[in-house]
């Protein structure tokens, strides 16, 4: 099986799932197995999906154990350096297993491959493959050129890649939930983040090929999709006019077409006009939607998600600080008081609708009273939950080169510490509301701690545990009166 790593709450936790065994295609790597770790975000663990399915076409087999695979793939996230450092030692883990298996390739995929390949390859000596998340589709003849002894890499970015044509193999999969990638790369430019570096630029799939996904999953018993995208609520998709697509001459058929007062778009699609067109495809096919740029979140998408049932009120809506100085230093592109603006829409069009967000401590420059500032947000929004973390700079990010890193580790941690222990107590106060109150629950399967209880999460992405009741089983949606909680975990009983 293909051993599988994936974010559970935090980027620095990682829970290891069973994976889905492949049927391997007819080809030259017939026999040949297989074994990848994905780290870090959603979208690293939608790209295995698709590596999966590349490398099934062209033969391989899948095993969940790295010491006896052929190939050896780590996907990986570059976006704090403490993931760095992990992949370096298991890379390091690898390379022993090497000793005993000669033949074995090591490669690294994603976004930390584009941005270590030099130190991966020449310096450190790690691997043999490195491949850029643009690159998926070369795997085959980069495996081959590694097999006849030199090292193979493709980290270039495109433009137009979205290997929308691609089916990706569902790895880890419960057969109830599942990610569906919509749109890759990002033109938010961050001063922090790597991704525009490593992901390239923003394009979105067409829509009727995220559709046709979504159902073919619907069809297949998956019961939650979640849509996915570095900035989702960005996706824009136009079919360009007929002039447009005439080569020679096309210049002057789009003055024609202008002159004429005609929009050279046609059928523009937006984010808010996608959720509305996977919204229809059942009713019991319940949607998410993961990451959403504050910029983005517009009022047509909050009405398009009140108006479905189906589209889960459950909003991650990245704030990274509270102060407008940091925020402006960020490149964030909006103010505090935009931000509070956007949470207010929310709580305005959808009442009761679940918001978490993530949060950086000890930005460059960052001063007590503009940390304090952070606090005042929270206290203001009161996120459901919250992924958080103290500043780490990355090489090559506006910030590394224009800001000195120049708050001690120290304060960082105390600031960092100060963060969780208020989003601890707004996370356990939004669960007490729950008490008493009947949850609507996609059962996922059993709860990690007993198979006398199920385990589901509700509408507001709240895990939710209930005993097992025979008349129901993973797959189907039920009522759960609430009756107590954890400082994590509502608990309850099925009352339909």
């Amino acid at each position: 099986m293909i051993d599988l790593v994936i974010p559970d709450k935090t980027h620095d936790e990682e829970r290891q799932g069973e994976a889905l065994m492949l049927e391997p295609a007819e080809g030259k790597n017939s026999g040949r197995k297989l074994y990848i770790e994905s780290y870090g975000c959603a979208m690293n663990f939608s790209d295995s999906e698709i590596v999966a399915s590349i490398l099934q076409e062209s033969g391989f087999e899948t095993t969940k154990d790295y010491n006896n695979a052929d190939v050896v793939f780590i996907n990986t996230c570059s976006i704090r350096e403490n993931a760095e450092q992990r992949v370096r030692n298991r890379l390091k883990e690898f390379t022993i297993a090497k000793v005993k298996n000669p033949g074995m390739i090591v490669g690294v995929l994603g976004c930390m491959a584009e941005r270590l390949k030099s130190k991966f390859l020449e310096e450190e000596k790690l691997v043999d493959v490195v491949v850029g998340p643009d690159a998926y589709r070369d795997l085959p003849n980069l495996i081959d050129t590694a097999d006849g002894g030199q090292k193979a890499v493709n980290v270039l970015l495109s433009r137009e890649e979205t290997y929308a044509d691609i089916n990706p193999v569902r790895l880890n999969s419960n057969g109830i939930n599942a990610f569906v990638s919509i749109m890759r790369g990002c033109d938010n430019m961050c001063s922090f983040c790597v991704v525009p570096f490593t992901r390239g630029r923003e394009r979105s799939r067409e829509p009727q090929s995220i559709v046709k996904e979504c159902t073919d999953l619907f069809k297949a018993g998956y019961r939650e999709l979640t849509l996915l995208g570095q900035n989702v609520d960005s996706y824009k998709w136009s079919k360009p006019h007929p002039a447009l697509s005439k080569g020679e001459g096309s210049d002057v058929l789009a003055g024609e077409v202008l002159s004429s007062g005609e929009d050279l778009g046609e059928a523009l699609t937006t984010f808010a006009n996608l959720l509305e067109m996977v919204a229809l495809i059942s009713p019991e096919l319940r949607v998410r939607f993961s990451t959403s740029h504050p910029k983005d979140i517009t009022d047509e998408v909050l009405h398009t998600m009140a108006k479905y049932d189906n589209i889960c009120n459950y909003i991650h809506l990245p704030v990274q600080s509270g102060n407008s100085r940091v925020l402006d230093l960020m490149n964030r592109t909006y103010d505090r008081e935009w931000y509070m603006e956007r949470v207010d829409a929310i709580r305005r069009i959808i009442p009761g609708c679940a918001i978490s967000t993530d949060i950086i401590t000890g930005f460059c420059t960052e001063t007590e009273e503009e940390h304090q500032e952070t606090l005042s947000m929270m206290d203001y929004v009161q996120y459901d939950f919250a992924y958080m973390f103290m500043y780490s700079e990355r090489p090559g990010t506006l910030a590394a080169k224009r800001y000195a890193d120049d708050i001690p580790e120290a304060v960082k941690s105390r600031r960092l510490q100060e963060v969780i222990a208020k989003q601890q107590q707004y996370s356990h106060v939004r669960l007490l509301k729950e008490i008493g109150q009947v949850q609507r629950v996609l059962i996922e399967g059993f709860s990690k701690k007993s198979d006398k209880d199920y385990a589901g999460r509700s509408d507001k992405n709240a895990m939710v545990i209930f005993p097992v009741d025979e008349r129901f089983k993973p797959g189907m949606y039920v009522d759960v009166v609430v009756e107590r909680c954890t400082t994590a975990t509502l608990i309850g009983k099925i009352v339909s």
